[in-house]
């Protein structure tokens, strides 16, 4: 079992110690996810409409908000070994409600999936016009970051080696070469070139950019091992990520007087802006695509009682976030994607409210967790968690003042913690785990 748990990427299982990883290398693949190039759009968004030192303000206190649920997201993955989508359903949420959970996250980040890959196709076709069509592009992009991920944590590893130094560079160049036609001092010092923004509403488009990735941290940070390890891939990530990136997009609004970036780049060095373009999608997809195929393989195990294999899940995902990328459908996709950036943030609250301070199943997980298994059995439903994740993520849609993605995830912590105390937190029914088979001798898992 432990063999194919490992091929299979440890879809249904704890992490076990030897698969640990150091903490630099996922630091990379952190820092790819958050240096993409939305995070360079994000900063020309705030250079367009905030000076540069109110920029940086709000990069720093929307990094610190992050960072802060990254850590705690990030510090129960690492100790438990398990991902976001298996993991809640013993962190308040139940067999169904984890399965809920997982639906959740494999819907929108295969959506996002499919945008970074419409988005590459359209790069694409201005590398090579009429080489292939737009929606022919679609389909290669999005097959070749499937095959990669098929390979699992190795394979992204691999390409955020490679694609995360020759984003650096070309970024590094675009700044230059832009930056260099004007005087830095006065870049830094001027005024905006665009309609004025508050820190405060700068900080809610920082911290909210990065939400989702933020609530399934615990995907990542399971392969950690200790907290400081946590940490310090968490600070440095996304530090690094979020002022480097975003700060040059500041810089560049500014001296181009414009938001688009993508115009930007490619009007100061051509080819190499597509490149960027490129390679920005690129390392931030695999890890859609990877997080997308976490939750479908949890929530078809719960619903369907059928383990799917992860491999194979993986081309299926990949195969249709690219149909629907090529199609063009998803351009329809981006308010349901809105809606559930308001629905993520009560998953990480609940979670943290029980694992922390609630605490009703904690103790099943402490008694299995040094032998490595899960426990035998997880409570079916948890009708309180439903109505708390469902009354937080509406208060967040509706109420319109701060920042609706935090107002969210304070809310159902607090709700959850209140309900804990009251009694009412208690599981409906209880359902036997349900453990990965052991593939048959000399089987590609």
């Amino acid at each position: 079992m432990a063999r194919t748990a490992h091929a299979d990427d440890f879809a249904l299982s704890r992490v076990t110690p030897e698969a640990r990883k150091p903490w630099f290398g996922i630091a990379v693949q952190r820092f790819g996810q958050v240096s993409a190039l939305s995070q360079f759009l994000l900063g020309a968004t705030l250079g367009y409409s905030m000076t540069f030192g109110d920029a940086f303000l709000a990069f720093l206190f929307g990094s610190i908000i992050l960072e802060v649920i990254m850590c705690i997201v990030g510090f129960i993955g690492q100790k438990e070994g398990l991902n976001t989508a298996l993991l809640a359903r013993w962190t308040g949420f139940g067999e169904v409600g984890a399965s809920l959970v997982g639906l959740a996250i494999g819907i929108s980040l295969i959506g996002w999936f499919g945008i970074q890959s419409a988005i590459s196709a359209q790069s694409l076709d201005v590398l090579m016009p009429g080489a292939l069509p737009i929606w022919l592009w679609s389909l290669v992009f999005g097959l070749a970051v499937t095959a990669i991920v098929a390979f699992g944590f190795v394979g992204m590893q691999w390409l955020a080696n490679i694609t995360v130094p020759l984003f650096l560079i070309l970024v590094g160049w675009s700044v230059i070469s832009e930056l260099t036609r004007h005087d830095l001092v006065e870049l830094v010092t001027g005024p905006p070139p665009g309609p004025t923004m508050s820190v405060w509403a700068g900080t809610g488009i920082v911290a909210g950019g990065l939400i989702v990735g933020a609530i399934i941290t615990g995907d990542m940070t399971r392969f950690n091992r200790s907290r400081a390890d946590v940490v310090k891939q968490t600070v440095v990530g996304v530090s690094l990520g979020e002022f480097v990136i975003g700060l040059a997009g500041v810089l560049l609004a500014h001296a181009a007087a414009t938001g688009d970036i993508v115009a930007i780049v490619t009007s100061s060095i051509g080819f190499v802006g597509l490149l960027i373009v490129l390679t920005g999608t690129l390392k931030i997809n695999d890890w859609n695509l990877y997080s997308s195929t976490l939750g479908l393989v949890n929530f078809v195990s719960t619903a369907f009682g059928k383990n799917l294999n992860r491999v194979t899940t993986t081309i299926v995902l990949g195969v249709v976030g690219s149909v629907l990328a090529a199609v063009g459908i998803l351009g329809q996709f981006t308010q349901f994607l809105i809606v559930l950036s308001v629905a993520f943030p009560p998953i990480a609250g609940i979670m943290v409210a029980e694992y922390f301070v609630v605490k009703r199943w904690r103790p099943e997980l402490d008694a299995t967790r040094e032998q490595g298994t899960l426990p035998a059995t997880a409570p079916r439903l948890v009708p309180a968690t439903i109505v708390i994740w469902l009354v937080s993520a509406l208060v967040g849609y509706f109420v319109t003042w701060g920042i609706p993605s935090l107002l969210s995830l304070f809310l159902s912590m607090a709700l959850y913690i209140a309900a804990g105390k009251l009694g009412l937190v208690r599981g409906v029914g209880e359902a036997p785990t349900k453990l990965p088979e052991a593939a048959p001798a000399g089987s590609d898992a």
